[in-house]
């Protein structure tokens, strides 16, 4: 996903000055961004309110941490196993 320099909450009150009747030109001016940002961020958030906004970030927070988590358990699964086979193999090798 790509990154973006503005978080949800950010983007909400740039949205909500353009409902209050800044204009789009002025927004973008005094923000630093290009009118297809602002357009876009109306596209994706025109239904949705702050709460909603806040949840999906506690959602993408706890998806990265499971995210981590998950791989950190792979890591651990592939250690274990290159262990048990190198045991193994030691094993096999000493009873020659």
């Amino acid at each position: 996903m790509k990154k973006t320099r503005y978080t949800e909450s950010q983007i909400m009150s740039i949205l909500k000055q353009a409902e209050d009747g800044m204009s789009v030109a002025e927004l973008c001016r005094e923000h630093g961004m290009s009118s297809a940002s602002f357009y876009g961020w109306r596209t994706k958030y025109s239904d949705i309110n702050i709460s909603a906004v806040t949840r999906l970030k506690e959602l993408e927070i706890e998806n990265k941490l499971l995210r981590k988590m998950y791989v950190e358990a792979c890591l651990r699964a592939e250690m274990e196993r290159e262990a048990t086979e190198k045991r193994s193999s030691f094993m096999h090798h000493k009873d020659e």
